[in-house]
């Protein structure tokens, strides 16, 4: 281990340090003043909105943005430029628009080609006639999150895998690995340990910017915050609370990455290590 290394170890993260010091001050204004402890319990229910939304949200991005990045990859010319074109249209577009096109515009549209679609089943009373209404708020964000986030996920897949030697997979193929075999065992391990961090750093992201269906009335942290503090106009207080539920996440969150990040580099040295 280089003398750098070794100092490089014994750093003091101060920024930690003035993170944790903050959250004690609101923690302990939280437990010693009665109005604090009031908004804290009244904006901690939706702590469970934020994550079921940004989970749900996430783990559906993942699904998509792989479908994505496979079609991206595509030895096929047509998938490689419906691909293409799906990400570059969907990042341009900001998350609050996209979040309005998906609520007001794209809801209504599939309530009605699912009635459309299904009409023989509606008028047979095999099935109940969707309502605009009736599209749950929660599912619109949701959506509109997954559309969003997939088109940034699908290019950090696509950064992951191009960054494999393109040596190993010819040794693959050499050895009579066929292309899913090829993809499945030596160019997703290696990839899987070079998207890790943005990934994680996509996850934070996304639950700062779940702030957003806020707009749509869900209620989420950020919606019982705007709520509670119109009603008491308490608002130094409120978002006082917010920020510090929303810290606790995103630089938890963060602290796991960065752990993961450290073990997953760990292993990488000890098999360089091996293979010399």
């Amino acid at each position: 281990m280089t003398p750098m290394q070794t100092t490089a170890k014994r750093e003091i993260p101060f920024w930690l340090l003035a993170a944790i010091l903050c959250a004690v001050v609101v923690l302990w204004s939280i437990i010693a003043d009665q109005g604090y402890q009031t908004i804290f319990f009244a904006l901690s229910r939706g702590v469970s909105t934020t994550l079921y939304v940004t989970l749900v949200a996430f783990t559906l991005s993942v699904c998509l943005a792989t479908i994505v990045v496979l079609a991206r990859v595509s030895p096929l010319r047509v998938l490689r430029e419906v691909a293409t074109f799906y990400i570059e249209i969907v990042r341009g577009i900001p998350m609050l628009v996209l979040l309005f096109y998906i609520a007001f515009v794209g809801a209504p549209w599939f309530v009605g080609f699912f009635n459309w679609g299904m009409n023989p089943l509606i008028e047979l009373g095999l099935f109940g006639k969707m309502t605009v209404r009736g599209f749950d708020f929660t599912w619109r964000a949701i959506i509109a999150l997954t559309i969003s986030y997939s088109a940034f996920i699908a290019e950090i897949f696509r950064a992951g895998i191009e960054a494999v030697d393109r040596g190993q997979v010819e040794a693959a193929k050499a050895l009579g690995l066929g292309r899913w075999h090829t993809f499945r065992f030596v160019v997703a391990p290696q990839a899987f340990k070079l998207i890790l961090p943005p990934m994680g750093n996509e996850l934070v992201a996304m639950i700062k910017d779940s702030a957003l269906v806020s707009v749509l009335g869900v209620q989420d942290i950020t919606q019982l915050g705007k709520v509670y503090s119109a009603s008491t106009f308490k608002f130094f207080e409120t978002y006082n609370v917010v920020a510090f539920l929303y810290l606790v996440m995103t630089i938890s969150l963060s602290l796991i990455v960065r752990w993961l990040e450290s073990i997953m580099g760990r292993s990488m040295r000890e098999t360089n290590r091996h293979r010399r």
